[in-house]
Formats: C-alpha cells, sequence, structure tokens
C-alpha cells in the first residue's frame, strides 16, 4: 500500500498510529486508551536521574541524525518498526513532521526519541538507548522542550514500567479525542 504524507498525516491527526504486524505488514491502530506524559506539574523522574542531568554528560539535539534514531527504536528481537515504516518515518522527516530528539557524548549517539509533531501534539513513536540514561535524558530535555513551545499533547501511545516512572497516565479514547482536538488548534512548532 502507498502511503502518502497528507494521507499519514491526517491519520495520526485522527488518533490512529502506524504498526507493523509480525508478517511486517502495515496497519493503522486505534486505542480504547492512550498513554500521555504530562506536559505540566505531574512530569517526574527519579533523583538519580536529575544527578545525571546536572552532570551535564549528554548534549542534545534535534535531527542530527534522524537515521540512526529510526534505527536505534528498530534494532530490538520484536520489533513493529518494519522497513517500510523506516521508510514512512524518513517521508515525514523530509516533509517536516517526524523528529528525533536526541542525546549525544561527543560524536556519539547516546539515545532518542521518534516523533511525529502536528500542531500541539508531539506523537511518541518509540526510543532506544546506546548509553545508559541517553533515553532517559532525552525524555526530560524532549519534555522541557515541548512545554516552552505551548504543546498541549504527548502522545506516548501505550504504558510501559518506564514511562509511568516520569508520571505517564491513561485517558479513555473520549478524552483523548477531547485533548486531540484542543492541541490541533495550537499552534507550535518544534524548532
Amino acid at each position: 500500500m502507498e502511503y502518502d504524507v497528507a494521507t499519514l498525516i491526517q491519520g495520526y491527526a485522527q488518533g490512529y498510529f502506524l504498526m507493523a504486524d509480525e508478517h511486517d505488514r502495515l496497519g493503522w491502530y486505534g486505542s480504547r486508551d492512550r498513554t500521555l506524559i504530562p506536559l505540566d506539574e505531574r512530569f517526574r523522574y527519579p533523583k538519580s536521574l536529575r544527578r545525571v542531568l546536572n552532570q551535564g554528560r549528554f548534549d542534545v539535539a534535534i535531527n542530527r541524525d534522524f537515521q540512526a534514531v529510526v534505527e536505534g527504536c528498530a534494532n530490538r528481537e520484536t520489533t513493529w518498526i518494519s522497513d517500510e515504516l523506516k521508510d514512512i518515518y524518513g517521508k515525514l522527516y523530509k516533509a517536516g513532521w517526524a523528529y528525533s530528539f536526541e542525546t549525544w557524548q561527543g560524536d556519539e549517539l547516546a539515545g532518542g526519541i521518534l516523533g511525529i509533531a502536528i500542531a500541539g501534539i508531539f506523537i511518541g513513536e518509540s526510543m532506544f538507548f546506546r548509553i545508559p540514561d541517553g533515553s532517559k535524558v532525552a525524555m526530560v530535555k524532549l519534555v522541557e522542550h515541548l512545554q516552552e513551545r505551548g504543546f498541549v499533547l504527548f502522545d506516548a501511545q501505550m504504558m510501559n514500567p518506564h514511562l509511568e516512572r516520569f508520571g505517564a497516565y491513561r485517558v479513555k479514547n473520549k478524552e483523548y479525542q477531547d485533548l486531540l482536538e484542543k492541541a490541533l488548534k495550537a499552534e507550535c512548532a518544534m524548532d
């Protein structure tokens, strides 16, 4: 199936997300409840991470090496990021919709978060790390970045224990759709 950029953005803007199944067939998915990363005082992180942040061990960049972040996110024993989806992320990146929020130690990519920004919503597709704390620092710095730019919604799609430590919470689809509608009216930019 051919996915053009306008159709892709329309799908994400309606609250759907793309995933490949175990046979690498791509499809649109929705969810009865969504996981959100708070962009307010509910966002939190472990004290040990505060020490890491204070040490300044990582530099932060946006789209310094987008393709490496996509590859890092897909490089798992079991992944929903098929080759076709990698190509789609590349297409969205070239069109100015997809972003990689990265942490670096010198010239080494430490970790990153892959996502799509539409108006006032950032849709976190995946994250990875190569150096311990690389993705955690990316999460804190990304939230700060989104807050500074007035983003309304950080959609993390599905809950996991890692996200819970940052204050992630679930909302039912109705509440998500209301928040999505509000976020799509906001005029925000990643850069």
